[in-house]
Protein backbone atom coordinates (compact mmCIF):
# COMPACT_ATOMS: atom_id res chain seq x y z
CA UNK A 1 0.00 0.00 0.00
CA UNK A 2 1.54 3.42 -0.81
CA UNK A 3 2.63 5.66 1.93
CA UNK A 4 -0.35 7.95 3.06
CA UNK A 5 1.70 11.12 2.17
CA UNK A 6 1.79 9.78 -1.56
CA UNK A 7 -1.79 9.18 -1.44
CA UNK A 8 -2.36 12.80 -0.41
CA UNK A 9 -0.32 14.57 -3.09
CA UNK A 10 -1.73 12.30 -5.80
CA UNK A 11 -5.32 14.05 -4.18
CA UNK A 12 -3.72 17.02 -4.80
CA UNK A 13 -3.19 17.23 -8.10
CA UNK A 14 -4.82 19.75 -10.35
CA UNK A 15 -7.63 18.10 -11.88
CA UNK A 16 -7.36 18.74 -15.81
CA UNK A 17 -11.13 18.82 -17.58
CA UNK A 18 -11.72 19.20 -21.35
CA UNK A 19 -12.92 22.61 -22.66
CA UNK A 20 -15.90 21.67 -24.59
CA UNK A 21 -19.25 23.60 -24.31
CA UNK A 22 -20.07 21.22 -21.68
CA UNK A 23 -19.09 21.13 -17.93
CA UNK A 24 -20.63 18.68 -15.57
CA UNK A 25 -19.95 19.25 -12.05
CA UNK A 26 -21.35 15.83 -10.77
CA UNK A 27 -17.51 14.74 -9.87
CA UNK A 28 -16.99 18.19 -8.32
CA UNK A 29 -17.10 19.14 -4.71
CA UNK A 30 -19.26 22.16 -3.67
CA UNK A 31 -15.81 23.97 -2.35
CA UNK A 32 -14.58 24.30 -6.54
CA UNK A 33 -17.25 25.21 -7.98
CA UNK A 34 -16.54 29.25 -7.47
CA UNK A 35 -13.20 28.56 -9.25
CA UNK A 36 -14.11 25.59 -11.24
CA UNK A 37 -16.93 27.94 -13.14
CA UNK A 38 -14.55 31.18 -13.21
CA UNK A 39 -11.51 29.23 -14.91
CA UNK A 40 -13.92 26.90 -17.63
CA UNK A 41 -15.48 30.08 -18.73
CA UNK A 42 -12.21 32.13 -19.66
CA UNK A 43 -10.95 28.73 -21.37
CA UNK A 44 -13.92 28.89 -22.99
CA UNK A 45 -13.77 32.48 -24.14
CA UNK A 46 -10.06 31.86 -25.12
CA UNK A 47 -11.26 28.74 -26.93
CA UNK A 48 -14.22 31.02 -28.45
CA UNK A 49 -16.61 28.64 -27.24
CA UNK A 50 -19.70 31.37 -26.80
CA UNK A 51 -22.61 28.93 -25.22
CA UNK A 52 -21.99 26.34 -22.57
CA UNK A 53 -24.13 23.87 -20.94
CA UNK A 54 -23.50 23.56 -16.86
CA UNK A 55 -25.24 20.49 -15.66
CA UNK A 56 -25.81 20.59 -11.85
CA UNK A 57 -28.36 18.65 -11.31
CA UNK A 58 -31.71 18.66 -10.32
CA UNK A 59 -31.56 17.93 -6.45
CA UNK A 60 -33.05 20.19 -4.40
CA UNK A 61 -31.67 23.31 -6.08
CA UNK A 62 -28.81 24.43 -3.87
CA UNK A 63 -26.23 24.17 -6.29
CA UNK A 64 -28.09 25.30 -9.42
CA UNK A 65 -29.21 28.29 -7.19
CA UNK A 66 -24.91 28.91 -6.31
CA UNK A 67 -23.92 28.28 -9.86
CA UNK A 68 -26.80 31.02 -11.32
CA UNK A 69 -25.49 33.76 -8.52
CA UNK A 70 -22.30 33.40 -10.03
CA UNK A 71 -23.05 33.35 -13.17
CA UNK A 72 -24.60 36.67 -12.52
CA UNK A 73 -21.53 37.81 -10.98
CA UNK A 74 -19.24 36.89 -14.14
CA UNK A 75 -18.19 39.57 -16.41
CA UNK A 76 -18.35 37.44 -18.64
CA UNK A 77 -21.42 36.46 -18.89
CA UNK A 78 -23.88 37.82 -21.27
CA UNK A 79 -26.83 35.99 -20.26
CA UNK A 80 -28.16 32.34 -18.67
CA UNK A 81 -31.12 30.29 -18.50
CA UNK A 82 -32.41 26.96 -17.43
CA UNK A 83 -32.00 24.56 -20.22
CA UNK A 84 -34.99 22.87 -22.19
CA UNK A 85 -35.80 19.45 -21.46
CA UNK A 86 -34.05 17.59 -24.35
CA UNK A 87 -30.35 19.56 -22.66
CA UNK A 88 -31.03 18.57 -19.02
CA UNK A 89 -34.45 21.15 -17.75
CA UNK A 90 -33.68 22.49 -14.25
CA UNK A 91 -30.79 20.45 -14.21
CA UNK A 92 -28.57 22.14 -16.43
CA UNK A 93 -27.74 25.99 -17.31
CA UNK A 94 -27.03 27.65 -20.97
CA UNK A 95 -25.04 30.39 -20.50
CA UNK A 96 -23.86 32.75 -23.33
CA UNK A 97 -20.81 33.98 -22.92
CA UNK A 98 -19.44 37.64 -24.27
CA UNK A 99 -17.07 37.00 -27.79
CA UNK A 100 -15.61 40.30 -26.63
CA UNK A 101 -14.73 39.95 -23.07
CA UNK A 102 -13.79 43.22 -20.81
CA UNK A 103 -9.77 43.34 -20.28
Amino acid sequence: MPHPAILQDEAMKPVQIPIEDSLDLHTFQPGEVPELIDGYLKACVEKGIWNVRIIHGKGKGFLRNRVQGLLEKNTLVVSYKTAPPEAGGWGATLVRLKADPPE
